[in-house]
């Protein structure tokens, strides 16, 4: 049985803020494969963003083993870390990052650059699924936030990670732009067999995904769609 793309095993995360010691993680235990998709939903303050900040890299476990690729990450220096990053990680981050020096085509190929790879197939599927073939030219600074959205998302596929993470990709779009970019993400992972994880408030957004799971007071769990559905369905009636 192939490994998991991302193992957590008694992971604990906990910041100090002044006298306070505000924990994120609470020995918590987590597991990713190839494929698979979850969304993790959570109260905003609730840590989400720092448990992606952990997985790649980032910031470091208080406590607990984080397994990528079936490597233990507790050995590993900046390089093993950074070979990671630019060959098997993909990011979507909130704010998008995009390189405003670069055009549209010069973001997408950016980590092909960094694994010594050409533009292929492959990101000519990206660039036309995601509607954005015609914008390859355009200077990014010039496009509007759901096209810039789309090539945040095309630049974080290009080079066929194993692991996406993705931060609110949604967040800066109106509701039903962000509906077709989850539909567009979701079909695009799945072609690419790459394992994402999400963070998202937007239940709608979330059933895009296979599983779900929600951090709440440093505890992390899979919520039983059978009893959120029943809860939608007690919420409605009321």
């Amino acid at each position: 049985m192939e490994s998991p793309v991302v193992t957590l095993k008694h992971a604990s995360k906990s910041f100090i803020d002044g006298k306070d010691t505000h924990k994120v993680l609470n020995s918590v235990d987590f597991a990713l494969g190839i494929g698979e998709s979850v969304a993790l939903t959570g109260a905003s303050g609730s840590g989400k963003s720092t448990l992606l900040n952990l997985i790649a890299g980032f910031e470091p476990l208080s406590d607990g083993e984080l397994w990528l690729d079936g490597d233990n990450t507790s050995v590993w220096k900046e390089p093993q870390w950074s070979r990671f990053r630019h060959q098997k990680l993909g990011v979507i981050f909130q704010q998008f990052n995009l390189l405003t020096p670069l055009n549209v085509k010069q973001n997408i190929a950016f980590p092909l650059h960094l694994n010594q790879q050409k533009w292929d197939d492959w990101c000519d599927y990206l660039v036309e699924a995601l509607g954005i073939s015609e914008l390859l030219d355009r200077h990014v600074s010039a496009l509007s936030g759901g096209q810039q959205q789309r090539v945040a998302i095309a630049r974080a596929l290009a080079h066929k990670p194993k692991l996406l993470l993705a931060d609110e990709p949604t967040g800066n779009l109106d509701h039903k732009a962000g509906l077709e970019v989850m539909r567009l993400l979701s079909e695009i992972t799945t072609q690419g067999n790459t394992a994402v994880l999400l963070v998202t408030h937007s239940p709608e957004c979330a059933q895009f995904m296979q599983t779900q799971w929600v951090l709440d007071d440093g505890d992390l769990k899979q919520i039983d769609p059978n009893q959120h559905q029943a809860g939608e369905m007690s919420h409605a009636a009321s």
